[in-house]
C-alpha cells in the first residue's frame, strides 16, 4: 500500500460511531506493530465555502482522469483517520498527481 494512492476505506464518522466506505488517499505507508495508515477523506460533496486545507478534485483538469472518481470531489487534508489496514479494502484509482508535489507527495 505505497502512500499517495487513492483507496477505498472505511473511514470512521466524526460525529457518530461507525464507518463508511469511501474513497481516501493514503498519506503514510503501513506504521507500526499494527500496520495502520494515515488518510485523508474524500467526498464529493462540494462545500459552498471550502476551508484552506480543502483540495478540489475538479473533472476539468488535466490529471482528473487518473483517479476515476465520478464526479467532481473535494479532499478534506483537515480529516484525517488512521485506519488499521483491514479497513482499506482495494485499491481503488491510478496514483493521484494533482498537485501532491507541494505537499511532499511524489
Amino acid at each position: 500500500m505505497p502512500r499517495a494512492e487513492l483507496y477505498l476505506a472505511s473511514f470512521p464518522f466524526g460525529d457518530a460511531p461507525g464507518m463508511k466506505l469511501r474513497p481516501v488517499l493514503l498519506l503514510t505507508e503501513p506504521v507500526g506493530l499494527i500496520p495502520e495508515v494515515v488518510a485523508a477523506y474524500i467526498s464529493s460533496v462540494i462545500p459552498t465555502e471550502p476551508l484552506p486545507s480543502d483540495l478540489l478534485l475538479d473533472p476539468a483538469t488535466p490529471d482528473f482522469p487518473s483517479t476515476n472518481l465520478k464526479t467532481p470531489s473535494v479532499m478534506r487534508l483537515h480529516k484525517l483517520a488512521t485506519i488499521h489496514t483491514r479497513g482499506v479494502v482495494r485499491y481503488a484509482f491510478c496514483p493521484l498527481i494533482l498537485g501532491l508535489a507541494a505537499l511532499g507527495y511524489s
